[in-house]
Formats: C-alpha cells, structure tokens, sequence
C-alpha cells in the first residue's frame, strides 16, 4: 500500500506536465491531418490515424492491453459491436486493438469536443441526441447505408458509463437495428480501464486493460417481440468475462 502511494505521487507530475498537454496536442494535431488526408484521398486510410492516436496514448500513459476472442470476428463479416463502458479509455482500447472497421454510435455531445468532434464527424461516425428519441431514431436509420463490406457498427448499450465492474440497463437500438439488418451481435467485454481511469475522476495511473471479444450472437429468428431475449444473452456474455478480469489482467499485451 505504501509503495502504491508513493507511485501515484510519483506519477503526477509526469500527469500534469507532460501527458495531459501531450494527449491535448496530439488529439488535435492527428485530428485534423486526418480530415485533412480524408479530403485528399477519401476517408479509407484516415481510420488508420484513430488506431495510431489510440495505440500512442495507451503507450504513454502507459497501458497495456491483452485482446483475448480475436478469432471469434470472421474477416469480411459486418456485426453490430455491443461492449459495455467503464472508462473514458474504453474509447483507446476499441479505437487501437479491435482491428476492424467500424462507425461510432456516440452521445451527440461529442461532437463539440475540440479535434475529436470534428474528426468523428468527418468520419461520418454516428452522433444520437439521446434527449430527442426521435432525433436519434433518425440518426441510426440514416446509419444503415455504411454498414457495407465488413463495416461494423459500435454501440455501447448501457448509454453511459458504469463504474466498479458492473453493467447499467441496456438500451434496445443496437439489437433493433442488428435484427432489422439482420447483423449479428458481436458483445465485446472491456474490464481494468475503470482503475486507469474512473468514472467522474481524473484519477489517471498506469494500468492493464483486456478486451474480450465474444463469439457473435446470431439474429436470426429474433423479432421486436423477442428482442429482450437478444439483449439478455449478449449482456450475460459481457458480464461473464468481467467476473474474471483480476486472473486476466495479469498477463502482458
């Protein structure tokens, strides 16, 4: 314990001086040479710079994430991506490791975020104003026309994050649209970031992620009547791999 405080007191300075300003400048910097590329020469290589911000600030946090599942996504397959969110850095262990091709469905707040939010935009992520149901209704019909070529599509259910290994209610758009592409789901764990960085907390210290990728959920069969059931099996997987985070995290990237 003591030596554990001592590191986070070591770590501070490091924090506050060099990578908060370092993840400020990079963000804005790889932001916009990404729109700038996309004009240049469209938007396929540009998804590349969300994998390098990603993969650069884990380095220099540092975290170090270990991708278990990676054999469950067959190449070429478009899924419906659900992962629960205990952390802000849920985002860099999606964005650097998943290693697919995917449209962000994001809170529509987002998009004022210096850099970012106009880079998402541009990328033709996916922005939901969650105030306006049918606003948001809309925005996910308008979605459909990028799912193509193994494209996937990204939501995290529970519309928030939760802390403290547990899992909020999942919201139903993910699975209506999976049912009505008729997509499977693809229900992806993320456990260890919540004590790189809390909830509500600027907390930051070193860490260990992993990211488990789950055998697809299948939708065939399923109706709106149904859809409950859909959820319940895709959140009972999500929950089964954070059950086991502390044995997992152990091990190296």
């Amino acid at each position: 314990m003591i030596l554990k405080k001592a590191a986070w007191f070591l770590y501070q300075p490091y924090k506050w001086l060099v990578f908060i300003p370092f993840l400020a400048v990079n963000t804005l910097v790889l932001s916009f040479s990404a729109i700038l590329i996309s004009y240049l020469t469209g938007t396929f290589l540009t998804r590349y710079v969300g994998v390098w911000w990603a993969r650069l600030n884990g380095f220099f946090t540092p975290m170090f994430v270990k991708v278990r599942g990676r054999e469950n996504m067959k190449k070429g397959q478009s899924y419906i991506i659900v992962s629960n969110h205990q952390s802000l850095y849920d985002i860099f262990v999606i964005y650097g490791w998943i290693h697919r091709h995917f449209k962000w469905v994001m809170k529509h707040s987002l998009r004022k975020v210096p850099g970012l939010g106009l880079y998402c935009d541009r990328m033709e992520h996916i922005f939901v104003d969650r105030t306006n149901t049918e606003k948001a209704l809309q925005s996910i019909e308008a979605a459909r026309h990028k799912i193509t070529r193994g494209t996937c599509v990204l939501f995290f259910p529970e519309g928030t994050i939760f802390g403290h290994g547990t899992l909020g209610p999942f919201k139903k758009g993910a699975y209506k649209m999976a049912i009505d592409l008729n997509l499977p789901i693809l229900p992806v764990t993320i456990s260890g970031t919540e004590n790189i960085l809390p909830y509500k907390s600027i907390n930051l210290f070193p860490g260990r992620a992993v990211m488990t990728i789950h055998e697809p959920i299948s939708t065939e069969g399923y109706t709106e009547k149904t859809l409950i059931e859909l959820v319940y099996e895709s959140k009972k997987k999500i929950a089964s791999a954070l059950e086991m985070i502390e044995d997992v995290s152990k091990e190296d990237a």
